[in-house]
């Protein structure tokens, strides 16, 4: 994979909790710059201040929809429950590239800013959540 050196794209984050979780969970950066074909690390903060566990699960998009085919996430804890002991307080990890596809794509031409967002939910027993569907 070769990086595009001409093309630099922020990233943004953004963290939401459903209503149903009580926990506290933001992003520890707001935004890095990156170039298609480079890999990336970010880190999230998430919080269970209750007195007792609370296992979670998150979901993610990527704004504009239409950059969501590009945006490949090697590592990340969506999809997976996540359980918080009562105070504890976690990083959890993204580690993502930009496919260099994204430069030659004559419909990202002017994007220049991706937003990377997550909400969290508390897990229910044989709750199933909806892959976001980008292929």
């Amino acid at each position: 994979m070769e990086p595009v050196r001409n093309r630099r794209i922020r990233v943004t984050f953004n963290a939401d909790t459903h209503a149903s979780i009580q926990w506290n969970f933001r992003p520890q950066q707001s935004e890095i710059y990156v170039v298609p074909g480079e890999t990336a690390l970010a880190f999230y903060k998430a919080k269970n201040p209750t007195d007792k566990p609370i296992i979670g699960i998150s979901t993610y998009n990527v704004v504009p929809f239409e950059a969501g085919q590009y945006f490949n996430k090697i590592q990340c804890f969506c999809f997976e429950e996540q359980r918080l002991n009562p105070q504890e307080e976690v990083d959890m990890p993204v580690f993502f590239y930009i496919d260099p596809e994204f430069a030659e794509d004559p419909k990202m031409a002017k994007v220049d800013l991706i937003t990377l967002s997550y909400t969290f939910f508390e897990a229910k027993e044989g709750q199933k959540l909806p892959l976001p569907g980008y292929q």
